[in-house]
């Protein structure tokens, strides 16, 4: 497991975009934090390493945000309204952890589970990449991640 701290919006960003950048196809990330914690910065900047030119904002209402004008597609879903796996089921949601096209990722992962995401697919879907962002303080954060799967 690796840990960063970011002691801003843009070196957030800016490890996102690093990630952009890295990543190949068939990779779902799992975002995990409070209110507030930076997840959708880090969704900034992993759009913006992918080359997508459109403006990225939280999809809390909509569930999910595609994004095509990249060099993969980036899937941004939301579960902070869905409660359970199977509300997450019922929205058509569990596709994209599943026939993963491009880049997904999904704030609120907890509410399904990324471990258990991958103990359903196997070693033979996609890569997946567990992220935790704690706040230190007003500016701080404290980003944690693993790889596993794939």
């Amino acid at each position: 497991m690796a840990t960063f701290i970011s002691h801003s919006a843009a070196e957030t960003q800016s490890l996102g975009e690093k990630w952009g950048r890295e990543a190949g196809n068939n990779l779902v990330i799992g975002l995990s934090g409070d209110l507030g914690a930076g997840k959708t910065q880090l969704v900034k900047g992993i759009a913006r390493g992918l080359g997508v030119l459109e403006k990225v904002h939280s999809p809390t209402f909509a569930l999910v945000n595609e994004y095509f004008g990249g060099r993969l597609p980036l899937f941004h879903l939301d579960l902070y309204r869905l409660e359970t796996r199977e509300q997450i089921r019922g929205a058509g949601l569990d596709q994209y952890f599943f026939q993963v096209n491009g880049v997904v990722v999904v704030e609120w992962i907890e509410r399904w589970g990324i471990r258990e995401l991958q103990e359903l697919r196997g070693e033979s879907g996609p890569r997946f990449r567990s992220v935790s962002i704690e706040g230190i303080n007003e500016t701080d954060r404290r980003i944690t991640y693993e790889d596993f799967g794939g």
